[in-house]
């Protein structure tokens, strides 16, 4: 079995541990995640999670894997007079730069990406974060 991209099976892991998360802060929310090539592998939208987000979850995912950067670190560098302002417009405008897209990194190579969308960027940070932990190897 390759490594080279998040399975399936990782993906729902993964899904879980944000939902968990997500739940922690009261807010229902969409959570995506990509595999190596920038495609949806899993998604879920929970009850009630605002319609709006869930274009933003993809996005930030997708944006997190084409650019290997969170998506928070792409935000710092697009403000403006930073080398990468206006980097949003590209990819026919859907780049996100704001936090909560995060690649996702097996033994130094990043398999996928994760994006979470609904609540403030600091809670979609926190809920992409849970769902990376999911995986994480042990120390």
């Amino acid at each position: 079995m390759s490594n080279a991209s998040i399975r399936l099976e990782e993906a729902k892991l993964m899904l879980s541990a944000a939902e968990a998360k997500a739940a922690t802060f009261g807010i229902a929310y969409n959570i995506a995640i990509v595999d190596v090539g920038g495609h949806l592998v899993a998604f879920v939208r929970q009850d009630d999670a605002l319609i709006g987000s869930i274009e933003l979850a993809i996005n930030k995912a997708v944006t997190a894997r084409i650019f290997d950067k969170t998506t928070a670190y792409l935000a710092t560098l697009a403000q403006p007079g930073q080398p990468l302002y206006g980097i949003h417009q590209t990819n026919r405008g859907s780049v996100v730069i704001f936090g909560g897209g995060i690649p996702i990194v097996r033994d130094n190579r990043i398999i996928g990406a994760v994006g979470a969308s609904a609540g403030s960027v600091e809670q979609d940070i926190a809920v992409a974060e849970a769902a990376i932990t999911a995986i994480a190897a042990p120390a």
